[in-house]
């Protein structure tokens, strides 16, 4: 132990993941008490000096060289980060470079921080069963895509889907709040999602008017207990949803399981990566042929289709459904699909900002595949020998490649999960190659990361205005990387500097499980209203004088306000089996200023922000005194800000 010990001072310390239990790990295990199979680690004080995870430079060294990342206290980020929250149900927001989070918006999840699943205007959107309860308390949200002007931006929606449930959820990007939630008929499975850019038929409108969703699960039409062990009577829709309405507008039947969605600056395809076009129930199935496939829609076809009537129906369901599957898609000229190979089970597929390329990673294959939109476009026009010929690269990036980001200098970078790395490659130099010029190297940086990196984006990289600066990758593992908080570890999400030609790890967060995709806004994209217009709620009470309780037989609604510190009420009485309907109006017009309303043993709890109206309805089934107390910090007296609801037995 002696000797090791000496040997080990003359050793640089190093904190890379390859180093699997860094040092400041090391400390933190041993101050547990874990010390089995660490003898041979560094001593104790040793381990103690500060170290960066970047390298060898001691902290003081590694202050100054990282201070240019950090946001001091009363700035500003440059960047807003939307990502999904996975199982949690949930879209969260995060700034960046800071890595703050900012707020957690509850959509598919009951949340009675803001009493998302517990007002009926909430209710009222998430969906409930006919006894009022709420249909699903479960979701599972993968991906966040906003609207698009031009290309870019344009700060009004962005859209997440919930896989378990299939159903497609809107959030206004002024408020960060959700007003709209459909769910897809006849999928299960729903995975991929994005928006179009413009409008597929009409180039005179240059902003998104669609979301394309992608399912991934392969399911019996109808499914109603008919065909169960029939799985050639199994199959898979992409759907077609108003970004406005939020209606459906049609489906299309493919061969495989849709994984990724992207689609084009003009507006002309939607694609999804694929797996399991051999369209098995098992895995062993799902893995057998040597290609797999990225799909692509031609969509103004496929609406041509559906107003000439070429669809059917699926049992209850009235949205039309077309044939888009590769038998019935022979004839390139009239086809509606177009399936490129591409190598075994894919995971992610991304297009470049310029529009030109479409890049779909391996996953069981160490290469990234590049496909031409261009040459896409003439296999549709008949112009194309094979639909393998739209891919104009294949270079070989390294182990267990998914999601690929885009710096906007013709690079891309794309996380390989197995080798726990991000790859930087060259989509020129990968075209070159694949036309046989040896000196024509794609790969052009390495990084590790900690660890199994799944999703990974650049900043504004997935519009045309991806600026190079941010690299996020997601690690579905941190390991030893923070504080052991028990079984259920946090999930690390590193910062990585891509502005330079080396990329460069900056900084590491701790995110809450399950993160899997998220974009990064330029805060410039996005204008947030701070104070409600109370003229948008048509229930609002808009004077304390106006508070009342109002009796139409056993129906009681009760009108109050909050007004910092005081509910326009100072007490209201009904009466046992009463159906009680709270609505309440926030008349403080001061940015930040919002109320909370809670009922005790009623499971009631919500907020009202400046100038908002909410409601809840529930039966007074319980006599007694019941103190409805504001349950957001809101003014110096906000201990005393309360109502006592007296129900009578």
């Amino acid at each position: 132990m002696e000797e090791k010990n000496k040997s080990d001072k003359s050793t640089p310390i190093n904190a890379e993941r390859r180093k699997f239990l860094n040092t400041a790990a090391f400390v933190g295990l041993a101050g547990a008490g874990l010390s089995v199979g660490l003898s041979s680690c560094k001593k104790t004080e040793e381990a103690a000096k500060p170290v960066s995870a970047a390298g060898n430079a001691p902290a003081t060294t590694m202050a100054s060289e990282f201070g240019k990342y950090e946001v001091p206290p009363g700035k500003l980020d440059d960047y807003y980060m939307f990502s999904s929250g996975g199982h949690s149900g949930d879209v969260r927001i995060y700034g960046l470079p800071s890595g703050r989070t900012l707020k957690q918006i509850p959509v598919f999840n009951m949340d009675c921080m803001v009493g998302w699943g517990i007002t009926n205007e909430s209710k009222a959107i998430i969906g409930t069963k006919p006894d009022g309860s709420v249909k699903y308390n479960t979701g599972d949200t993968h991906h966040v895509h906003g609207s698009y002007v031009d290309g870019t931006y344009d700060g009004k929606y962005m859209w997440t889907n919930d896989k378990i449930h299939g159903r497609i959820a809107r959030i206004r990007m002024d408020t960060m709040e959700c007003d709209k939630i459909t769910e897809l008929p006849n999928i299960q499975g729903f995975h991929g999602i994005f928006t179009d850019k413009r409008d597929p038929v009409d180039q005179s409108i240059n902003h998104t008017t669609r979301v394309f969703c992608g399912s991934e699960f392969h399911i019996p039409h109808p499914n109603d207990g008919r065909d169960l062990n029939d799985p050639s009577k199994y199959g898979c829709l992409f759907t077609c949803v108003d970004s406005e309405t939020m209606e459906v507008r049609w489906q299309c039947k493919v061969d495989g399981n849709m994984d990724l969605t992207a689609t084009s600056y003009d507006g002309k395809l939607a694609c999804s990566n694929q797996y399991n076009t051999e369209n098995g129930v098992h895995y062993e199935d799902m893995m057998a042929a040597e290609r797999d496939a990225c799909v692509f829609f031609n969509i103004a076809r496929i609406e041509a289709a559906v107003k000439a009537g070429k669809t059917y129906t699926i049992g209850d369901s009235k949205v039309p459904v077309v044939d888009g599957t590769s038998a019935a898609n022979q004839d390139p000229k009239t086809s509606l699909t177009c399936y490129v190979p591409v190598p075994k089970n894919p995971h992610g597929v991304n297009i470049s900002p310029d529009g030109k390329y479409y890049a779909c990673s391996g996953k069981l294959s160490p290469t990234a595949t590049l496909i031409e939109h261009s040459l896409v476009l003439k296999w549709f026009d008949g112009e194309l020998k094979t639909a393998r010929d739209a891919v104009v690269a294949e270079p070989e990036i390294g182990l267990g490649p998914l999601h690929t980001g885009f710096d906007g200098r013709g690079n891309a970078y794309t996380t390989l999960f197995l080798d726990s790395q991000i790859v930087k490659w060259n989509l020129d130099a990968a075209i070159k190659s694949f036309k046989g010029d040896k000196s024509a190297k794609p790969v052009v940086d390495r990084i590790d990361v900690t660890y199994q990196p799944g999703h990974g984006f650049t900043s504004m990289g997935e519009t045309k205005e991806a600026d190079g600066k941010f690299f996020i990758s997601d690690n579905k593992f941190s390991k030893d990387r923070f504080l052991p908080v028990g079984p259920l570890h946090p999930e690390s999400a590193q910062l990585i500097d891509i502005s330079g030609d080396k990329m460069k790890l900056v900084a590491d967060h701790t995110t809450y499980s399950e993160p899997h995709d998220a974009i990064v806004v330029r805060r410039d994209r996005v204008k947030t209203r701070q104070v409600y217009n109370l003229d948008d709620f048509p229930l609002a009470t808009k004077d304390a004088k106006d508070c009342r309780v109002e009796r139409k037989g056993n129906k009681v609604t009760v009108h109050l306000t909050s007004q910092a510190p005081t509910i326009g009420l100072r007490e209201f009485t009904v009466k046992r089996g009463d159906e009680v309907t709270i609505i309440l109006t926030n008349l403080d017009k001061v940015e930040d200023l919002t109320h909370g309303f809670a009922v005790p043993k009623y499971n009631i709890n919500f907020i009202v922000n400046p100038q908002e109206t909410k409601s809840v309805t529930f039966k007074a089934d319980k006599p007694g005194v019941y103190w409805c107390y504001c349950s957001h910090f809101c003014h110096a007296l906000h201990l005393e800000m309360r109502s006592r609801m007296l129900v009578e037995a």
